[in-house]
């Protein structure tokens, strides 16, 4: 691509020639000395692709992978291939073909590579050893990268490699290291019809196409990797044919979730490595990512795939998350993440776990998960040491997903006797509210001082009152930021909603930090919309339970709360999800969503017309113990939920039930006697 017939044009001779003049000041024997040592490659990362795209780099979540991690996760498939799935010389058999999908400088097809060359020499093969691993770095280990600028270096290094044994590639008969410049997420798949030509660039059509062969037509047997970890805009959902639907399978019908944690670039490579290999009929997955796969509720249509699709299942968790644990060990000391560097001694914010899979040509009806935890400072040597392990499922935990707990990785200890009481859910006649959201960056939220900035609103639903005198007037409401367009969300207010004092009202933002709010639902998209019926539950003598699905950070604490007037969703940890002791119509409840609560209700009841929010279970319960009717008695209507608060308080029950409460929402025992729920109430 780099010809002088492309660069001409750019303008850019001067600035090649001051680059070749510097280049000429090298010592090129010290500097190829420097560049063979793992430092090298790591200070492309850091501080050099930090510096020199940022943004990009933030977007993809690309992050140097430490020598420690890449070389266990290759001695680990190198050792499964040969005990797993009878391929004796492991990496170094002619029938395994390797993939990288996102290879990033080539660290993982380099080592792979390294273990295929002792294998060989172990094997008696040293004068043809050379030869073989040409062989090998063409023909079977692959690497996709979508940067140029590692894609060029990870050609590099591999060159360097062949060249150092006395085989260099011949560049006259088109030899060249099997790494290609891609989008690993697309192109799996023969297109319907004929790509479209790059006209100004062919070479590029040429590489693109010869990793569309790869991915289409290679048998691949192992992938690996470091794949990114965020979202990234610059890929195309349409592209990739819906890649993560399997995912979303069921995920809101059977279990009344959301698909919020999908959008997370890693499980789109999940999503790849688990379809290459069960099209392969056999093949392993190893890679290092986001550990919040491993128990997310969201992912949980994943992880019962995995459990269907591979025979084991190993998991390393590396812990060093900042808000489930705060990078502390369970002992409270520091527990970076295993990504650290001179350059970022914390490493990224995200927990870690190292995932490899198998799946065999006869496989189980249901997968094995074994797990294991590493801590501290010196995870990576611990990671690396334990390789010389002789049974190395010795060392792993065995975990138990089932339905109760959404298919979980994660071992945990949750008695039968716990999985018998009562969720919260099963309490309610209605479902949980999510408390409101505020989109711009909390400016209709503010200390009481400063009640003033509220009040602003009046002038930002004037229609006669222009954008720029707003932007003059409260800057934060004219700010455009991610997908909220201020300009448009001001023309799909002003004039149509009423400003109201009224609704100024108190804000529980954070426990013990109680603002004020404007809470209007007909104020969207300034707030992500607060339900109509959420806020219609606002009246006197009326209070929320509050609590959250799932844990998001260890130690918790109690995930309860009680409070009379409508709190911020990130209130609480975990996200502060309302539970309306008392209900009332207000305008028509949705049958749709309602029907439990219509059970109670008369036909044309009055808007204030008040029930309480029982659930069949609950009201027989009771009944059961001769208490009233609870939507003719308050104060029984909120006995099930001062009980549960009180319960939820309790160290005992937190500490004997930690892994059950933290991963869904929390059960409550109920008494069996009248004066023992008084009592606890």
């Amino acid at each position: 691509i780099a010809t002088p017939k492309r660069l001409k044009p750019l303008a850019v001779d001067e600035a090649l020639d001051w680059a070749g003049l510097a280049l000429n000041r090298v010592d090129r024997a010290a500097f190829f000395e420097k560049f063979e040592q793992e430092r090298a490659v790591q200070y492309f990362y850091e501080p050099f692709l930090k510096a020199y795209d940022p943004q990009l780099r933030k977007e993809l979540g690309v992050w140097y992978t430490p020598p420690e991690i890449v070389k266990y996760q290759v001695e680990r498939v190198d050792r499964v291939l040969r005990e797993e799935l009878d391929i004796p010389d492991g990496l170094a058999d002619d029938r395994v073909v390797v993939l990288d999908p996102c290879c990033g400088t080539g660290a993982y097809l380099m080592e792979a590579l390294e273990r295929a060359r002792k294998t060989f020499d172990k094997k008696g093969s040293n004068a043809l050893t050379a030869y073989k691993l040409k062989q090998v770095a063409m023909k079977r280990v692959f690497g996709f990268e979508i940067l140029p600028a590692p894609f060029v270096i990870a050609h590099l290094q591999v060159g360097l490699m062949l060249q150092r044994l006395g085989m260099p590639f011949r560049h006259d008969a088109d030899e060249r290291a099997g790494i290609y410049l891609t989008n690993a997420l697309t192109g799996w798949e023969p297109p319907q019809k004929p790509k479209d030509e790059l006209p100004l660039f062919p070479e590029l059509m040429a590489e693109r196409d010869a990793a569309n062969r790869v991915k289409c037509e290679a048998p691949i047997l192992v992938i690996l990797g470091n794949p990114p970890y965020n979202a990234f805009a610059g890929t195309s959902p349409q592209e990739e044919g819906g890649l993560v639907e399997p995912y979303k399978e069921g995920l809101r019908d059977e279990w009344g979730i959301l698909a919020g944690s999908l959008h997370d670039l890693y499980i789109r490579f999940f999503r790849i490595a688990e379809r290459r290999i069960v099209k392969s009929g056999k093949g392993i997955v190893s890679y290092i990512s986001n550990f919040s796969y491993l128990r997310a509720p969201s992912l949980v249509v994943m992880r019962k795939r995995f459990l269907k699709e591979f025979d084991r299942i190993w998991i390393d968790c590396m812990n060093g998350d900042s808000r489930e644990t705060g990078k502390l060990t369970p002992d409270g000391k520091p527990d970076p993440s295993v990504f650290s560097t001179e350059e970022t001694p914390v490493g990224i914010r995200v927990g870690t776990a190292v995932c490899l899979m198998v799946r065999k040509e006869r496989g189980q009806k249901r997968g094995v998960v074994r797990f294991q935890h590493y801590w501290g400072v010196t995870k990576r040597r611990d990671l690396l040491a334990s390789l010389a392990v002789r049974h190395f499922d010795h060392k792993y935990l065995k975990a138990n997903p089932t339905k109760a707990n959404r298919f979980s990785f994660w071992p945990d200890k949750v008695s039968q006797q716990y999985l018998s009481w009562a969720s919260l859910v099963e309490l309610c006649a209605i479902p949980p509210f999510n408390g409101p959201i505020e989109r711009r960056s909390n400016s209709l939220i503010v200390l009481e001082s400063d009640k003033s900035r509220l009040e602003r609103l009046r002038s930002y639903l004037d229609p006669s009152i222009s954008d720029e005198q707003i932007a003059l007037i409260e800057p934060a409401y004219m700010k455009s930021s991610g997908e909220f367009h201020a300009r448009e969300a001001r023309s799909l207010l002003k004039g149509k909603v009423a400003y109201c004092a009224d609704n100024i009202t108190r804000y529980p933002f954070k426990p013990f930090d109680v603002r004020l709010a404007y809470l209007d639902a007909a104020l969207h998209p300034l707030f992500s919309r607060p339900r109509p019926t959420l806020l219609n539950q606002r009246f006197e003598a009326n209070a929320f339970f509050i609590t959250r699905d799932t844990a998001d950070k260890t130690p918790e604490g109690p995930p309860f709360y009680l409070s009379p007037i409508v709190c911020d969703y990130d209130f609480i940890s975990g996200h502060a999800r309302h539970f309306p002791i008392l209900l009332r119509n207000r305008k028509r409840l949705e049958k749709k969503h309602y029907e439990t609560l219509l059970d109670f209700l008369p036909e044309k009841p009055e808007p204030d017309f008040q029930v309480a929010n029982l659930s069949h279970a609950s009201r027989s319960y009771l009944k059961h113990l001769r208490f009233r009717d609870p939507d003719a008695a308050p104060s029984v209507a909120g006995l099930v939920w001062m009980h549960a608060l009180a319960i939820g308080f309790s160290p005992a029950y937190l500490s004997e039930n930690a892994d059950g409460i933290r991963q869904d929402w929390p059960r409550i025992p109920l008494p069996k006697l009248k004066k023992d729920l008084l009592h606890s109430a």
